[in-house]
């Protein structure tokens, strides 16, 4: 691993971002004209401690950085995917898919209008429903991104084979999300083609769901773009949104976001969301698994 050189790399990356780019205030005390270390650490979820050794490349410290650390890097710093590639080489990792998988790069359109919506929950998943990132309403109504690996970290994995994953909706609306989630997943399989990912969840999830198998069974194929949704908050109870869809070009990422007409209740909520914000949430509670990527 070159950490000098990806050291360097990092440092150049933040020099050039500005933070109104990623919705930081430029402030009157600003001494440098790109972003702070302790602010890419924010940005991609790491300890200010951790970024600076490793923006040092300081070899003695045995700094290594995971896929999901560098992939995280690459969004807070908006690299593009040869720039994404290059980290990874650096750093001796293998690069991941640039389309799907929990490391994937966010598509830069998707991951622009998400940093555009900060007073809505939204996030950017893939076409398996794995979280790439979210913005803090988000965290606040789903509770945080998963950490699992593999075939659980997809939400329409873990709603077949988890109970706890369906905690997030009233029981009486799981049958209509088994079937929204079934169908999504037959056009992702299709769009896929001889997807060896796709294919080895579907055999596992038929294996494992007799709910799931006898929905894939009936061939039912709908993306989805828009659903009305009931989420069960811990603090505000049932929160009723409407989920919007907006896909990449290639159909194998989207950005989406959760809104309310204005005056309802869902509005007042998500209102008091943004400013109870995560306080309390998940105390005591494994909200990786009760909480959807979509």
């Amino acid at each position: 691993m070159n950490l000098p050189e990806l050291g360097a790399f990092l440092r150049t990356r933040r020099d050039r971002i500005r933070p109104a780019e990623v919705g930081l205030p430029h402030g009157p005390r600003r001494r440098v004209p790109g972003l702070r270390r302790e602010e890419v650490a924010q940005l991609a979820g790491l300890s200010a401690d951790y970024y600076t050794e490793l923006e040092r490349g300081s070899v003695k410290n045995g700094v290594q950085p995971s896929a999901q650390t560098l992939a995280a890097l690459a969004r807070a710093l908006r690299l593009n995917g040869d720039e994404r590639d290059h980290l990874f080489h650096l750093a001796e990792r293998p690069v991941p898919p640039s389309a799907h998988g929990p490391s994937a790069h966010v598509q830069p359109a998707l991951l622009g209008l998400l940093d555009r919506l900060s007073d809505t929950p939204a996030r950017v998943i893939t076409d398996l429903h794995e979280t790439l990132v979210e913005n803090d309403l988000a965290r606040a109504l789903l509770g945080g991104s998963p950490a699992h690996r593999g075939p659980a970290a997809s939400f329409v994995y873990r709603w077949f084979t988890d109970p706890q994953a369906r905690e997030i909706y009233p029981a009486e609306d799981h049958p209509h999300h088994s079937r929204v989630f079934a169908a999504d997943l037959q056009a992702a399989a299709a769009r896929r083609g001889r997807d060896a990912e796709v294919a080895r969840m579907v055999a596992v999830l038929r294996r494992r769901s007799e709910e799931f198998a006898a929905l894939w069974a009936t061939h039912d194929v709908a993306v989805r773009r828009m659903d009305h949704k009931r989420i069960v908050h811990p603090m505000l109870g049932v929160v009723e949104l409407d989920c919007y869809n907006l896909l990449s070009e290639d159909g194998r990422q989207r950005l989406l976001w959760f809104t309310a007409p204005p005056g309802s209740r869902g509005a007042e909520q998500l209102d008091l969301l943004s400013v109870v914000g995560t306080q309390e949430l998940g105390a005591g509670q494994d909200t990786e698994q009760a909480r959807p990527a979509g």
